[in-house]
C-alpha cells in the first residue's frame, strides 16, 4: 500500500513534532501495510514554507534514521502546496517540487472555505508546463460542496484529484463523507490517501478506507486507487475514468 499524502516529516509544519513522532507514525503505517510515504509538507499556507531542496534534504534524513528503527517505510519527497499565483515562477526556480520527485503529478490545496478565481488558469498553466494539477482534499471545500460543478470542470480539463482516507470512512462528518461517495461515483478524483498528521485525531486510516473502498464498490475501485498511487512512484500517467457531473436530487421539487 502507498500513501501519497503524509506530514510525517519532523519539526517542519503541524504534523510529526519530532524524530520519535516520525517513528511512531511509520510504525502506525507499516502496521496498516503501508510500505511507501510521499512525505507532502506544507507549503506557502501563510504559514510554513517547505522548500524543495529541504523537503529533499530532510527526506533522505528521515529514511536513514527509520532504517536505523528497522522500520520497513520508504519515505519519499513531496509538497503540499497552497495555491498562489506564482507557484509556476517558483517551480521554474526549483522551489516547488512533484510527488516523489519523479512524477509529472503537482499537489495543489485550495482554501477551505472557497475556490480562487483564478484557480482554472493556474491549472490550465500549469499543463501547458507539461504538469498535471492535483487538487488535494476537495471534499473538504465548502465550495466545491455547494457548487460540484466547479470541480467537474477542472477533472474534465484534465486535473486530477485526491480524496481523504478519513474524510471517506466518515471522520470528518455526514456530510463530508456524502460528497466523497459523489466524487467516486462520478470519476472525480484519482487517489485515496491519508493526510496524516500524527496517530492520534490525524491518522492514517488507510487500512480502514481500503476495506469501506472494497466493500462498497467492489475490487475494481480498490485496485484503481492503490493502483494511481504507485504509478505515481514509478514516474508514471495515472489511470482515469471519464468524469460526470454530480446529480443532486430533487427535494418536493426543489433542487
Amino acid at each position: 500500500m502507498i500513501d501519497i499524502h503524509c506530514h510525517i516529516l519532523p519539526g517542519i509544519d503541524d504534523g510529526s513534532d519530532n524524530f520519535t513522532e516520525s517513528l511512531l507514525m511509520a510504525r502506525q503505517a507499516e502496521k496498516e501495510g503501508i510500505s511507501t510515504i510521499i512525505a507532502t509538507p506544507h507549503h506557502q499556507n501563510g504559514r510554513y514554507n517547505n522548500y524543495k531542496a529541504d523537503i529533499i534534504e530532510k527526506t533522505a534524513e528521515l529514511n536513514e534514521y527509520l532504517q536505523t528503527e528497522n522500520i520497513n517505510v520508504e519515505i519519499l519527497p513531496g509538497q503540499e502546496t497552497r495555491i498562489y499565483g506564482e507557484l509556476l515562477e517558483d517551480y521554474e526556480a526549483g522551489e516547488i517540487l512533484t510527488l516523489a520527485n519523479i512524477s509529472s503529478y503537482l499537489f495543489i490545496e485550495l482554501p477551505s472555505n472557497h475556490v480562487p478565481g483564478y484557480t482554472e488558469q493556474l491549472c490550465f498553466d500549469t499543463q501547458m508546463q507539461g504538469l498535471t494539477p492535483v487538487i488535494v482534499h476537495p471534499e473538504r471545500n465548502s465550495e466545491l460542496i455547494e457548487h460540484p460543478d466547479k470541480l467537474y470542470k477542472l477533472v474534465k480539463n484534465g486535473v486530477a484529484t485526491q480524496i481523504t482516507a478519513g474524510s471517506f470512512t466518515g471522520y470528518f462528518g455526514k456530510k463530508i463523507q456524502k460528497f466523497t461517495f459523489d466524487l467516486i461515483e462520478s470519476n472525480l478524483t484519482h487517489f485515496l490517501a491519508s493526510d496524516a498528521h500524527n496517530t492520534t485525531k490525524r491518522c492514517f486510516k488507510m487500512e480502514e478506507a481500503y476495506e469501506l473502498l472494497k466493500k462498497k464498490y467492489g475490487t475494481d475501485s480498490l485496485y484503481y486507487f492503490m493502483d494511481n498511487a504507485e504509478l505515481i512512484t514509478e514516474g508514471k500517467d495515472i489511470d482515469r475514468e471519464i468524469p460526470t457531473p454530480i446529480k443532486r436530487k430533487k427535494i418536493l421539487g426543489i433542487f
